[in-house]
């Protein structure tokens, strides 16, 4: 089964080229179009859609608000915000409404195939690394200072998934969580799903904006 696409931006050229891009590959296709945040949402009323590839500036309704909207509905489809600039304020707002990464518009096709393919598999796209820069340059805007927790779900978690969460959170792909804590990428892949599943997130992007807000990881990506 092909996936269903839509394509969200008010510059028609960047819908069209993006369209060429995925009408050419035999496992996608673009079912919806929308030149902002608000006619997105109406047709998703009538259109069944996998991944939605989100601008954030936009008329009318923007696609951060979009997303918001988006994400908060049953059986959502995924969202990978578009940005101009790379760690962009729209790009951490759009993380925090639930999207499951970023891109920049000037994305070479291969990759932007790539991280079609990634979400609708249920993978975000923003490596982690990438995604504590945007978190460190854009901490001040964070309503939390405590240390504690506020996530109650996070007292839920075992000592070891905690652990796997924080590194998670600074940075750490599952290989490299695996080497430092000597077990097997399997079992750390095995402990990110309980996370996930644990404190209701949608992917490892969602648990590093918890782990920030919540006080777990302070700017710089060390562990409070």
């Amino acid at each position: 089964m092909s996936i269903r696409v839509m394509l969200v931006d008010d510059q028609m050229l960047l819908r069209t080229g993006f369209r060429m891009v995925l009408a050419a590959q035999p496992d996608m296709e673009v079912v919806a179009e929308a030149g902002d945040g608000a006619e997105a949402i109406d047709n998703l009323r009538s259109t069944a859609v996998d991944v939605v590839l989100m601008d954030v500036r936009m008329p009318r309704l923007d696609g951060v608000e979009a997303t918001r909207r988006i994400c908060a509905q049953p059986n959502a489809p995924k969202v990978l915000i578009l940005t101009t600039f790379d760690l962009d304020e729209y790009a951490f707002s759009g993380l925090k409404a639930g999207a499951s990464g970023f891109m920049l518009k000037d994305v070479p096709p291969a990759e932007l195939l790539s991280a079609i393919r990634s979400v609708h598999s249920g993978d975000a796209v923003v490596a982690p690394s990438t995604t504590r820069r945007l978190l460190d340059r854009f901490s001040p805007m964070l309503p939390s200072s405590s240390k504690e927790p506020q996530h109650k779900e996070i007292g839920k978690l075992t000592e070891r998934e905690r652990e796997v969460m924080l590194l998670v959170a600074q940075g750490l792909s599952n290989g490299e969580i695996a080497a430092r804590l000597v077990l097997s990428e399997a079992t750390v892949k095995t402990h990110v799903g309980r996370i996930l599943t644990k404190l209701g997130l949608r992917d490892r992007v969602q648990v590093v904006v918890l782990a920030y807000e919540t006080g777990l990881v302070r700017a710089g990506g060390g562990a409070a």
